[in-house]
């Protein structure tokens, strides 16, 4: 088995539990690349040096992969979907820190994690994305998001109205602070913080969320993901914030933000007794 390691910053609590997944993985037939960033830091920082058969940057050395491990929490998994993206690659995550919902396998659970896995004793569970089509191509080819797209105003000044269509037909004007649009795993994050639903990951539906609206009677609506959300941002300002995951830019009004579905899945694993309702917030 060919694995890829991702990962960012630690603290020195993780020493252990990282030296003893390098040790599990090397005790099966495995061929092991790493993020060379991660590996300095590895060496560096933590004074770990696991033996490695190489190293990439970009996901165009992620050859013949058949498993990204990512070690960090969940915004550590939403950076390691920018390098798997529609590879098809399964993702793993292994929580450095407290638990998380995306980087769900804990310090304890290391051990056991890796024999499942290679024992084949998991499911691989696909996760819809969303993706921003913008006239300026705002966001380039990293123009999707696991989690969510969310815009703001850029200043504390005023707030902003972001007119809202459905498939073309008008649905609201949202007079807010901004406006979430999340996925179904991100109706956990963010949108969660500002009072949206939680929506199971495998509903295929997206949760539009006001961000502080003044009009206190909008409320979070859900929708299906196969229709096409249309948002025009207006206000004092004539520049505004757009988000997509952790990646940001700004846009000038009058840029129409068109999200839909994007076009491929994340492959996650989900490992036995490790799932949305043991991990999610709510219990």
């Amino acid at each position: 088995m060919r694995i890829a390691i991702f990962g960012k910053q630690f603290s020195d609590l993780f020493r252990e539990s990282c030296s003893n997944l390098f040790r599990k993985l090397h005790q099966h037939d495995t061929e092991i690349i790493i993020y060379k960033p991660f590996y300095e830091f590895l060496l560096g920082n933590i004074d770990v040096k696991p033996v490695v058969n190489g190293y990439f940057e970009g996901r165009s050395e992620l050859i013949d992969v058949d498993l990204f491990v990512c070690i960090g929490g969940d915004g550590t998994m939403l950076e390691a979907v920018t390098f798997v993206r529609d590879s098809g690659i399964p993702i793993v995550g292994i929580n450095s820190g407290r638990l998380g919902f995306l980087a769900d396998i804990g310090q304890e659970e290391i051990e056991s994690a890796i024999e499942h896995i290679f024992e084949g004793d998991y499911k691989s569970n696909s996760l819809n994305l969303l993706e921003l089509k913008t006239e300026n191509n705002l966001f380039g080819d990293m123009n999707f998001a696991l989690n969510e797209l969310a815009v703001h105003r850029r200043d504390s000044a005023s707030m902003i109205t972001i007119h809202t269509y459905l498939n073309g037909e008008f649905l609201n004007s949202y007079w807010a602070d901004g406006l979430i649009v999340s996925t179904s795993i991100g109706s956990t994050a963010y949108s969660l913080s500002v009072g949206g639903p939680i929506i199971h990951p495998k509903s295929q539906s997206f949760v539009i969320t006001p961000i502080a609206p003044h009009n206190l009677t909008v409320r979070p609506i859900v929708v299906p993901n196969d229709m096409n959300i249309t948002l025009k941002v207006e206000g004092r300002a004539d520049k505004y914030w757009a988000t997509l995951d952790s990646r940001s830019h700004i846009f000038e009004e009058g840029l129409e933000l068109n999200i839909r579905k994007a076009d491929f899945n994340i492959n996650v694993i989900d490992l036995p007794g490790i799932n949305f309702n043991s991990t999610s917030v709510i219990n």
